[in-house]
């Protein structure tokens, strides 16, 4: 007998192809979720791989047949020890999830990192029934990081800490030195005539000094000592854990300083060239019963890293409050030489110039500054001018003042044939504009431009003879006559003063002081005459202080003076008393 089949409805047929098609559907984007750019890997309960992804071969290097069955231990790197792993199940027993970073190991042995999250998959009453992990390879991106990191604390052309990194490891070093007694150290390098070799064989070559430089210094010292590149040539080497006797760690500081310069010493080889290159380096003491600022302790190893220098270069010096004081008082003398140019708080001071019969033919402007009540040398403050370039704004107003002083003489017969002599500086006489400036002073004052008489320096000329000749050149168009001043001193031959458009040379006060008896002096002096003589210029010499100098000046040849036997530089008002005053064939004391 034939058992009938149970009839099904059209209706329950189509709800059942809708469920499968459903399904199939679930599936494919179950298995397109499963084949991602991540990898991806399901074991069982007991940690056996059931199943790996695409980007967990692409990733770890295993194909699928070689991973299914085994355990994720086969990634396992050795980096993490078990407490690790311990932490790391205890955390998905507890949570049923765990994500981190780990490193792991590909089939071809790479270590590797890379970041992993695992889950914990149960079933509908609770029981464990897979793990799924999905894991991402990181090298790039921890590769990024240590990129941004190396940028952010270290040089990129020698590797070393920067700047910020040496500042904050400063930072901790101070702050751990208050727990014991141990003296620190800072020294700071800079390289002699760095900028030469970079100009004269470029900064390739130069790049690759630095290189080099870096090099030996990390070779020179302890481990642990900290060396930095702050930028350009300049380097910092911090020394930690020193002896608690100050003397006895100032005394190890200079060994180590020593071994530096030793190594910096040797000659480079650098591509084709073979180089040498020295240093020069200021080291300051730092210890926790007088914990300084990093930025503090920076500018004292930099003030005696500069009197390193100034004292001949390649060489060491510690820092002393001596030079602080010093740097003090400089910053102190500029802030107030600035106010002082802006309240015009300078005068002129006039010195006699005269003729073999006493009688007065001009004056040397001598600047000089009016500080609280007190008058202020030019050996003082003018240096620190040209130092800081405001020497172009005194002297340009000692320029317009002196125009100023020649225009008021032109009104009185007795003063109205009298020269001015006013000094001028490198600065000021290679700006570009000076014979400009001079030509101006001149017309808006209205005076006779063969009264006014720039004092020039040898090493003004010789820095650049070619644009000297055309500046002077122009002057003298003007009328302006010039003095080269402090003649003797440098350079002086015929070769190049034959081409300079002077009108007079000034015999320097240092050939004057013992003229009388010292004959080389003598020598000189009648050597300096002579050339003039032959070159058709006006000789003075400055500093003459007695009879017997001037004297022996007039026998030599020489018929115009300056120097305290006719007068000291006194204000305007008594050196027109002076020359006003009753004629007289004799010199005035």
């Amino acid at each position: 007998m034939r058992t009938a089949l149970p009839v099904v409805s059209t209706g329950a047929i189509d709800a059942l192809n809708r469920r499968i098609a459903a399904l199939e559907a679930e599936l494919r984007v179950a298995t397109a979720a499963f084949e991602t750019a991540e990898g991806m890997l399901v074991t069982d309960a007991h940690g056996i791989i059931l199943r790996v992804n695409q980007g967990f071969s692409r990733i770890t290097g295993y194909a699928a047949r070689e991973a299914v069955g085994q355990r994720p231990a086969m990634l396992s790197s050795g980096k993490h020890d078990a407490a690790f792993y311990r932490k790391m199940w205890d955390t998905i027993r507890r949570d049923d999830r765990w994500e981190g970073e780990i490193w792991n190991r590909r089939k071809d042995g790479q270590h590797y990192p890379q970041h992993l999250s695992i889950t914990a998959v149960r079933d509908q009453g609770g029981d464990l029934t897979n793990y799924v992990a999905v894991l991402t390879d990181i090298t790039q991106r921890k590769a990024a990081s240590e990129e941004i990191e190396m940028l952010a604390f270290y040089d990129p052309l020698t590797r070393l800490p920067n700047r910020r990194l040496l500042l904050e490891r400063l930072r901790q070093i101070l702050n751990a030195s208050r727990l014991h007694d141990r003296y620190g150290a800072l020294m700071f390098i800079d390289l002699d005539n760095f900028k030469t070799l970079n100009d004269t064989l470029g900064h390739n070559v130069g790049d690759l000094l630095l290189q080099q430089v870096a090099g030996r210094l990390q070779a020179a010292l302890r481990h642990g000592d900290t060396v930095a590149r702050l930028g350009g040539d300049e380097f910092v080497v911090l020394l930690e854990g020193l002896s608690s006797d100050q003397d006895e760690a100032a005394a190890h500081t200079e060994m180590l300083a020593t071994a530096i310069r030793n190594a910096l010493n040797l000659p480079y080889l650098l591509g084709s060239h073979t180089c040498h290159s020295t240093p020069s380096i200021g080291v300051t003491l730092f210890h926790n019963g007088h914990p300084p600022q990093p930025d503090e302790l920076l500018m004292q190893a930099d003030i005696a890293m500069y009197q390193a220098k100034q004292g001949g270069r390649n060489g060491m010096r510690f820092f002393d409050q001596g030079m602080q004081d010093h740097i003090n008082a400089r910053a102190d003398m500029e802030r107030a030489l600035r106010i002082a140019i802006d309240l015009h708080q300078f005068e002129l001071h006039y010195q006699i110039q005269v003729d073999q019969h006493g009688r007065a033919r001009g004056a040397e402007a001598l600047v000089r500054w009016r500080a609280d009540g007190k008058m202020m040398s030019p050996a003082q403050f003018v240096p620190l001018a040209e130092e800081t370039g405001l020497i172009l704004q005194l002297g340009s107003w000692v320029l317009e003042e002196a125009c100023a002083r020649l225009r008021a003489w032109q009104e009185d017969p007795g003063l109205r044939a009298l020269t001015l002599a006013v000094n001028v500086s490198a600065a000021q006489f290679h700006q570009p504009g000076f014979c400009e400036q001079v030509r101006g002073a001149v017309a808006r004052h209205a005076i006779d431009p063969r009264l006014l008489k720039l004092e020039l320096t040898e090493g003004i000329v010789l820095k650049n003879v070619e644009v000297a000749v055309q500046s002077m050149a122009a002057l003298r168009a003007m009328g302006v006559r010039i003095s080269l001043d402090d003649f003797g001193t440098g350079y002086s031959s015929l070769q190049y003063l034959k081409r300079l458009p002077l009108s007079q040379l000034k015999i320097d006060q240092s050939f004057i002081r013992d003229l009388v008896n010292d004959r080389s002096d003598q020598a000189i002096v009648t050597t300096i005459i002579a050339m003039a003589r032959s070159l058709g210029l006006d000789v003075i010499a400055e500093g003459v202080e007695t009879p017997e100098q001037r004297a022996l000046l007039q026998k030599l040849g020489c018929f115009h003076y300056q120097g305290y036997l006719y007068g000291r530089p006194v204000a305007v008002a008594d050196f027109e008393q002076l020359v006003l005053g009753p004629p007289s064939a004799t010199p005035r004391a």
